[in-house]
């Protein structure tokens, strides 16, 4: 077991509620008189090429395997008829609960409904499945929020605004360019939602100027979030927006490996030292993009602690196999296309270098050795 995973078991399980409630529909599997060892539960992930979601599909094994349960840990390399294949087993093999984080949020309708047939509930996890009206229950963060975090964290960076929301001291005009996430995670367009609305109002007055003209998610998106794609964007955007010697003062990013990418592009190019490096934002605290921010490269991260979220999977997969509904603290933002489906949704909070001692040491995440080293031990 590992040690971050050990450090939180007991803790946010065991402060997290439900409701007494029965369910009915597709999340009602009359498991509720079943010891766990006889519940086997299904984990979906959908890839190990992020530290992020390794370290989401152990902790939901291992606080269901503490308390009893067999798990089904499956990950899909980012394929999605992997995902699919392994969706389709889960359910023949006997799941008494599905916990699926998709790689595409649209391309398991088929699965949901043999699923929805065999009263197997199924947890969208982090990642909203839509199109479909068998997702009953998603456990995620206040995605919108996390925009409206990274564009803060953009602001700040650049100085137009204080950490308190305030206005800052720069007026600019101030050179940005915009990246989003994969168009089929539907958590990338909350994200860039969030971060535009924030944005507007500075890019509307001339504060900030998107040199390159591409403001539109289905321009900026980067497929499956790949680094290697945010870095090809990048250097395409400097050779063909800043080759007049004009420079990027800074980078809306959504996820850190993205944000490595940017930065290596814009390394390369000159940035760096003597040449400020632009601002450049950040999500999901990896251990690489920490020591980044330690460095004084990367300006920001958004932290999504998930070990809580796999707390509350674990939470609202045991709410079903007791025939209970898990309790929801949202149950009008996320319409999947079909239905909102209730959620429950965790806080964020924004890491500047100032915070990753308090946020992320402190807390136990990661230790001061690893932060100095930019990689975390097993």
């Amino acid at each position: 077991m590992s040690r971050r995973v050990l450090a939180v078991l007991g803790s946010a399980v065991l402060a997290l509620s439900m409701a007494a409630c029965s369910g009915d529909g597709a999340g009602s599997g009359g498991n509720g008189g079943d010891k766990p060892a006889d519940l086997t539960i299904g984990v979906s992930m959908p890839t190990q090429t992020s530290e992020r979601w390794i370290a989401d599909g152990n902790a939901v094994k291992e606080k269901l395997g503490a308390k009893g349960y067999k798990v089904d840990l499956q990950y899909a390399g980012d394929d999605i008829p992997t995902q699919s294949q392994q969706v389709d087993q889960m359910i023949t093999r006997g799941a008494d609960v599905l916990i699926i984080a998709a790689i595409d949020g649209t391309a398991l309708s088929g699965q949901l409904q043999a699923a929805a047939d065999a009263k197997i509930p199924v947890i969208a996890y982090d990642r909203l499945i839509r199109d479909s009206p068998n997702v009953d229950f998603y456990v995620s963060f206040d995605n919108y929020k996390v925009g409206v975090a990274q564009a803060s964290a953009l602001l700040v960076g650049l100085g137009v605004q204080n950490k308190d929301g305030s206005k800052g001291t720069a007026t600019g005009p101030f050179n940005i360019e915009l990246f989003a996430g994969s168009l089929d995670d539907n958590n990338a367009h909350f994200f860039f939602n969030g971060a535009m609305d924030t944005l507007k109002p500075f890019i509307d007055d001339g504060t900030l100027k998107v040199k390159s003209g591409q403001t539109k998610i289905e321009q900026v998106a980067i497929l499956r979030w790949q680094q290697e794609g945010a870095q090809k964007r990048m250097e395409d955007l400097l050779t063909s927006s800043y080759n007049d010697r004009s420079k990027v003062d800074g980078v809306l990013s959504p996820y850190d490996g993205l944000s490595r990418g940017i930065l290596t592009a814009l390394q390369n190019a000159g940035y760096g030292g003597a040449n400020k490096m632009p601002v450049v934002t950040g999500q999901d605290a990896e251990i690489a993009s920490v020591k980044l921010i330690n460095d004084g490269v990367q300006n920001s991260t958004i932290f999504k602690d998930t070990r809580l979220l796999a707390d509350q999977a674990v939470v609202a997969a045991e709410a079903f196999l007791q025939d209970k509904t898990p309790e929801a603290n949202d149950t009008s933002t996320y319409n999947n296309g079909v239905k909102v489906v209730p959620s429950h949704l965790l806080p964020v909070q924004t890491v500047f270098k100032d915070e990753i001692k308090p946020i992320l040491i402190d807390s136990g995440y990661y230790t001061a050795e690893e932060v100095a080293a930019g990689q975390a031990k097993s």
